[in-house]
Parts: structure tokens; C-alpha cells; sequence
């Protein structure tokens, strides 16, 4: 009973301690976010306010509603490790390709694309294919789904480890396109 106590008011303090360092735009979303969720949580009705252009955000993160929360926790969002700034957490995800860059042939060869999640937060898919299988065909507008390791920066971040790990020691990830699984 004491260690859950104790890793229950650590896990508070440092969620309390990084909340601090997000920029202001999004603290006041997660916080309208948390009043609208326990709002809805007691069954009442909030009233809706209206925003002006200069209050809009780039970025909304968007929260189940209790009944999708089931749904909702099978998937470590990039939104999440995002907001913050996560790094080398295993993400599970999925959106549409808004770019294809070129391979990047330095050290092991990579195929790389830009992915936009739901909560239109950008983030790089770098998917080894001196590993796995190339992604085939796969252009702008495309739906992918994703399970790798994620690494933050400011314009969204990285996905690798799309691939399994020959020696096993790495959980091994994937990429889902029209229907085929690589890895």
C-alpha cells in the first residue's frame, strides 16, 4: 500500500513538475480539455463559448469519450509523447502522408515520409530497409499506421524502429499500408 501511495505522488510530481514547462498555449488546452472531460464525466452540460481566431491552437489533442476510452488506450498517441516531449517511447499511431522525401542512404538506408496524425500533429516515419521490406507505392494522401519508437523535436518528431530487431533486443515495429504489414 505504501509503494503505490509513493509511486502515485511521484508519477503526480513529475506530470505536475513537466505541465510547468509546456508553452501556454497548450496548458490552456489540456486545461480546457480536463474541464469539458469532468464536465461531461457528471453529466452536465457545459455551455460553449466562443473563440477567437487569436485563441485557435495549432495543436488539439482529442480526448475519447468515455465510451471509445477502451479504443483509445490500445494506442500510445503521437500526440502525447509529443505534448511531452517524449523520447525512445514505443507509439502505436496512424495518419495520412502529407510528404515523400528521398531515402537517406547515410550509414543504414532509410525510407522517409511525413505523416499528419488525427490530433494533426506532423511527425517522420524513418523505416529502415536494409531491414524491412520498402513501403510500396505509398504517396501523398496515403493512410499508414505505425508501432516504432518515438524521439521528440519541435517540428513533430521522429518514428524509427518501424522494423523487427534481428538480435532481439528491441521491440520490434511496423508499418501498415493498403493493407500489408511491413516489418
Amino acid at each position: 500500500m505504501k509503494t503505490t501511495l509513493m509511486l502515485t505522488i511521484v508519477i503526480a510530481a513529475l506530470l505536475t513538475a513537466s505541465y510547468r514547462f509546456l508553452p501556454d498555449n497548450l496548458r490552456y488546452q489540456i486545461d480546457a480539455l480536463l474541464d469539458n472531460s469532468l464536465e461531461r464525466s457528471k453529466h452536465l452540460e457545459k455551455p460553449s463559448s466562443a473563440t477567437s481566431t487569436e485563441e485557435k491552437k495549432k495543436y488539439v489533442l482529442k480526448l475519447p469519450d468515455p465510451g471509445d476510452f477502451k479504443k483509445a488506450t490500445d494506442k500510445t498517441l503521437v500526440a502525447s509523447a509529443y505534448i511531452q516531449r517524449l523520447e525512445g517511447v514505443q507509439v502505436h499511431d496512424e495518419g495520412r502522408v502529407t510528404t515523400v522525401l528521398s531515402d537517406d542512404r547515410k550509414g543504414s538506408k532509410h525510407q522517409r515520409f511525413i505523416v499528419r496524425t488525427d490530433e494533426d500533429i506532423s511527425v517522420l516515419i524513418a523505416h529502415n530497409i536494409d531491414l524491412a521490406k520498402r513501403v510500396k507505392n505509398i504517396k501523398q494522401g496515403d493512410a499508414v499506421e505505425f508501432f516504432g519508437e518515438y524521439v521528440w523535436n519541435e517540428k513533430g518528431g521522429v518514428v524509427h524502429w518501424t522494423h523487427h530487431d534481428p538480435d532481439g533486443r528491441h521491440v520490434s515495429g511496423w508499418l501498415k499500408h493498403d493493407g500489408t504489414k511491413y516489418q
